[in-house]
């Protein structure tokens, strides 16, 4: 059996636009993981944050956008309408149905370097096979983030707003959500929504919303003071959204900063009236502790305001820590130890420093995703940094390889996961949705 030229370990937004690029230019092109996972277990009832128009896939034509899948299912994909997760999930397997070859629904478990300068990519059952390119597009699962006070409760007590593909079991239960972002803010709403007392605990004093976004068409000077870009309206938004490879060439301890500060939690303009039935709000709080009170959980919760502070105590069936995620290498569970620890980082972020072909320090190991956002900047942390993603990360495959130009292909073969199981209905769930790269 002959290497892929590129071996992808994901199967989102990220690895499929990733993959359609690369089939286009003829490359033998492989791609690992379940369509679309983190958007399909997603509960039901979350709208996805970004504009339909700042939410498409990655093809090289530009075929295959979001408004051509809605316009297959006889919907408009309109400017300031939320969509549903069901309808953005099943626009991504349409998508791979169309502008990708094949995808292999089994999970890669790891990815390892031969002396010869290829990889050796062992899967779920136990198979292994060859590559001389890989890009990991592992999206955001192995990256969830929860106070390390908290760790010691999971997954009993407490768990992670991304554990959750169903939140109607706790119903009649008091559940405390951490965090003041949109994950958190939405959690709340729909636990309130389907019969749960949600309580929110935030560090922040104050809840930042989202103001509902000005027309697409409007005149030179307010277009001008506050242009549109993927990310939000705004010029700082607009050179993240424009200029990831200037970011690039930022120092560290800038790119650190900015990832940790930029685009700060903040709730969609249309979860605000619903988030009104949520009654119990604590700000600028922080957890101190938390113990197992018989089958409950008793946290200690901190002002903000510094040491010296007063305590107060909540006694709570489950916690869930909307808490975001952390781009870590010590998280990329496929790659050995040792290929992690030579990896190259971002100053002390622990994050992969890559190349303006989005390469790795090592030969031939690529990334895609959250992972690059400490390179790269804000984009990578939504669908939006997909297409620039793709179109360089292909040229840095083909530079690696030293493949001449080749014919391009058009793919449109149905899944491996369509064959080994059936074709799976396009969503009619309606569900809502985080924003997720």
């Amino acid at each position: 059996m002959h290497d892929d030229d590129l071996l992808i370990v994901g199967a989102g937004p990220y690895g499929l636009s990733v993959a359609a690029h690369a089939a286009a230019r003829g490359l033998r092109v492989r791609v690992h993981g379940r369509l679309m996972s983190s958007w399909h277990d997603m509960p039901p009832g979350m709208l996805l944050k970004s504009e339909p128009w700042a939410s498409d896939l990655s093809d090289p034509t530009g075929a295959y956008r979001l408004t051509a899948y809605a316009a297959t299912r006889g919907v408009r994909a309109e400017h300031g309408v939320p969509l549903p997760v069901a309808f953005f999930t099943a626009y991504g397997e349409w998508f791979a149905r169309h502008a990708v070859p094949a995808v292999d629904p089994r999970a890669v478990t790891a990815v390892r370097p031969r002396p010869d300068g290829g990889f050796a990519v062992t899967t779920e059952d136990g198979e292994t096979t060859g590559a001389r390119t890989v890009a990991l597009a592992l999206g955001v699962m192995p990256f969830t983030d929860v106070p390390a006070v908290l760790r010691p409760l999971m997954p009993g007590l407490v768990t992670h707003s991304s554990d959750h593909t169903d939140l109607t079991a706790f119903a009649g239960r008091d559940v405390t959500v951490l965090g003041a972002g949109q994950a958190a803010l939405e959690t709340a709403v729909l636990l309130t929504e389907f019969g749960a007392r949600a309580r929110v605990v935030a560090r922040s004093g104050h809840l930042v919303w989202n103001t509902v976004p000005p027309s697409l068409r409007r005149d030179p000077w307010e277009a001008a003071r506050a242009p549109h870009t993927g990310l939000g309206c705004g010029w700082r938004n607009l050179l993240y959204a424009r200029t990831p490879g200037l970011f690039r060439r930022l120092p560290d301890t800038t790119r650190e900063r900015v990832f940790d500060t930029a685009l700060g939690p903040a709730g969609a303009w249309w979860l605000r009236p619903r988030f009104e039935a949520v009654a119990d709000v604590r700000l600028g709080k922080t957890v101190v502790a938390a113990a197992p009170a018989g089958d409950r959980v008793r946290l200690t919760l901190a002002d903000t305001g510094g040491p010296g502070a007063a305590a107060t105590e909540v006694e709570t069936d489950h916690v869930i820590a909307a808490t975001g995620f952390r781009p870590r290498l010590d998280r990329v569970d496929v790659l050995p130890r040792d290929v992690r620890a030579a990896l190259r980082t971002v100053g002390a972020s622990g994050a992969p420093e890559v190349s303006g072909r989005f390469e790795s320090s090592h030969p031939g190991l690529f990334l895609a995703g959250l992972l690059t956002a400490p390179s790269y900047g804000p984009a990578m942390r939504f669908v939006y940094g997909a297409s620039y993603t793709a179109q360089r990360l292909v040229r840095g495959v083909e530079r690696r390889l030293g493949a001449a130009r080749r014919p391009a292909a058009v793919p449109g073969a149905r899944t491996r996961a369509a064959d080994r199981t059936g074709t799976r209905a396009e969503g009619t769930r309606a569900e809502g949705v985080r924003a997720r790269g």
